[in-house]
């Protein structure tokens, strides 16, 4: 029977409430039968796929140092290990591996003590990503505390002296000392809140960005470690600070100025701003490092990143310094505050992440694969349906612009998170076997800064929908493809908008991958951490925020009279942010009016973030085949493999 509830007004029918039980016995024996389904769906080109992207996973991966005590730590994955390994000065502190040959406990978090002895680091299992934090000798391995529960994804803190650190626990700031219960632990903080830490090199000034949940405003309060002292220095913006080593007080803020700024003051008087960078009509400020006295500033331009030398003391810019390409770069490291080189990441979508060092005139390589041969790449824009320009990034096969080709549509578009163009592995592959590529940056997401997210978030999230429906009709008009060669791919939030635009617009898309979607926007803040996002999507409680909520919510408005596209939805049965029910009542509702193939592949103990090599790889290899099969791609050297 569907149950019908009668909300400030509303009947809201929800056929599938059944489905929200994932240990009933309806549900175990309708996902069985959903497995059946998955597996018998022929997809030709999975083997392909997976041979394809094993091959690029041998390229192993790296990260940038980050420098404790005269000690390097890096992350290394090489060819075959399925979990990248943390090495100081090369050799391998922590393998979670060897910490767990089954492959399914993951590395969540890690920060060295000041002087590079002790390592905290979190580890979960499963993809619950409920970590515990250890904290252990990187020279013996031998943990020396912990673990200490309730740590989810918690920045830390340490202390110069190594004797202890600054956490997050239950979703409180603590101070814990090493050696005592963390049930003994000071509470700094007690407002459950999600907490951003940074603590000056002295062990003076403790900043602390608190915020109601992932990509909100909040507030970054300053705190005297000596007197015990803090203070709110910005209120109602998303900032980041720390008091540098020069002893003053540096803060990146989209406070008043929604691509964000650097402003600096001293930290007894914080009232007493000046901006040191200020904000950048055309572009969203990144991050900064001080080298040899000057400063050094990442930007992204539409989706790419710029470098930038300033002068440290009045913020003027000096030169632009040259990089790889129209790519990104990660977080710029340093060894100590003004040293005289730093250390980033590069990728752009055909080029694995590489490390780069900044001497203090160029960036040069110190670990990198080349770019892909033969691959071009073209940033459009086009008209969203109230006439907003959206940017789009392009990839394709070097001279293969002529005729509609099998296209792929990716977009994001939520908590002020930009779609990059950064290294996808699977994005490669489907370019390689002669697709077309295209990532729309659509409103909601941080393209181009903090005005551009709130327009695609609460009552304004249908601006979202329009954008990569607009994208797509672009891709149609402009020769890139056809409705029955294009296909659409989002992740998460991402999942969201894929959902929410083929029962708006099926006429669109011939194909669609929705992996560990939001679909039931009635419900969503019941289940997962969806209680902490009530401020991107608004909440059922609220009677007008249910009426937009309603206006789009996927589940809510799939019709038996709409040809929908193949659609596969992919997730993961221990992800403990967005729960699996919102994909089985989604393809529940499209199996029951549709005629074309709708399946919903569950992967066990894994969770919606990091995972195993291998996974990854089976993952986007059955995805990118499922996408092949259904806008007509044939990949080279095809060969016929059921699923």
């Amino acid at each position: 029977m569907t149950v019908v509830e009668v909300l400030h007004g509303i009947a809201v029918a929800d056929p599938f409430r059944w489905l929200e039980d994932a240990d009933g016995p309806r549900t175990r024996a309708w996902l069985a039968e959903q497995d059946e389904r998955w597996r018998a769906h022929d997809l030709p080109a999975r083997q392909w796929f997976c041979e394809r992207l094993s091959r690029l996973a041998d390229a192993g991966m790296v990260t940038a140092p980050v420098f404790r005590g005269g000690h390097r730590f890096d992350l290394r994955r090489a060819a075959g290990e399925e979990h990248p390994v943390l090495y100081r000065d090369g050799r391998a502190v922590l393998d979670p591996g060897r910490l767990d040959p089954s492959g399914v406990t993951t590395l969540d978090h890690w920060q060295p003590s000041p002087d590079g002895r002790l390592l905290a680091y979190q580890l979960s299992r499963r993809g619950d990503e409920h970590a515990c934090l250890h904290v252990a000798d990187a020279d013996t391995g031998r943990l020396v505390d912990g673990p200490i529960d309730g740590c989810r994804y918690s920045p830390v803190a340490w202390r110069p002296d190594g004797s202890g650190f600054w956490y997050v626990r239950f979703r409180q700031v603590r101070c814990h000392r090493l050696g005592s219960p963390a049930d003994d632990d000071r509470v700094l903080m007690a407002e459950p809140a999600s907490y951003g830490l940074a603590l000056s090199e002295d062990g003076r000034w403790l900043t602390v960005f608190a915020s109601p949940g992932p990509g909100r405003p909040g507030d970054l309060i300053l705190t005297d470690l000596g007197t015990g002292a803090g203070r709110v220095v910005v209120r109602g913006a998303r900032s980041a600070g720390v008091v540098g080593g020069d002893g003053r007080l540096y803060v990146v803020t989209d406070h008043e100025a929604p691509r964000a700024r650097l402003r600096v003051a001293h930290p007894e008087a914080p009232d007493r701003w000046s901006d040191l960078v200020p904000e950048d009509p055309e572009a969203v400020f990144g991050n900064f490092a001080v080298i040899g006295g000057r400063l050094l500033v990442t930007k992204a331009r539409h989706g790419a990143t710029t470098l930038a030398e300033h002068d440290l003391a009045t913020g003027a810019h000096l030169r632009d310094v040259a990089l790889p390409g129209p790519g990104v770069l990660g977080p710029l490291g340093v060894p100590s505050w003004n040293a005289s080189e730093a250390w980033v990441t590069y990728s752009d979508r055909v080029t694995a992440p590489g490390v780069w060092r900044f001497d203090g005139h160029a960036l040069i390589p110190e670990a990198r694969d080349p770019a892909a041969a033969g691959m071009s790449r073209h940033q459009v824009s086009y008209r969203s349906k109230d006439g907003t320009p959206v940017r789009m990034l392009i990839v394709a096969r070097s001279g293969e612009r002529g005729g509609p080709r099998p296209t792929l549509l990716c977009g994001y578009g939520g908590f002020g998170v930009p779609m990059s163009n950064a290294y996808a592995a699977d994005s490669l592959a489907w370019v390689e076997a002669g697709g077309v590529l295209a990532i729309a940056g659509v409103r909601g997401g941080g393209e181009e800064g903090e005005r551009w997210h709130q327009d695609g978030m609460g009552a304004r999230k249908q601006n979202s929908i329009d954008d990569f429906a607009a994208a797509a009709e672009h891709l149609i008009a402009d020769g890139w493809t056809t409705p029955d060669r294009l296909g659409a791919w989002g992740e998460s939030n991402g999942g969201l908008l894929v959902a929410a635009t083929l029962t708006q617009r099926p006429d669109l898309f011939a194909a669609a991958v929705c992996s560990a979607p939001l679909t039931d926007m009635v419900r969503y803040e019941r289940s997962g951490l969806g209680p902490s996002w009530t401020g991107e999507y608004g909440s059922a409680a609220d009677p007008a925020q249910l009426r937009w909520l309603l206006g789009y919510s996927p589940y809510h408005h799939v019709r038996p009279d709409r040809p929908y596209p193949a659609t596969l939805f992919t997730v993961s049965a221990s992800d403990t942010r967005v729960d699996p029910l919102h994909a089985r009542k989604m393809c529940a509702a499209l199996q029951h009016v549709s005629a074309g193939p709708v399946l919903l592949r569950v992967e066990p103990d894994t969770g919606h973030g990091a995972r195993s090599t291998t996974r990854a790889i089976t993952l986007a290899a059955d995805a990118l085949a499922f996408l092949a099969r259904h806008t007509g791609l044939s990949v080279p050297f095809q060969v016929s493999a059921k699923q």
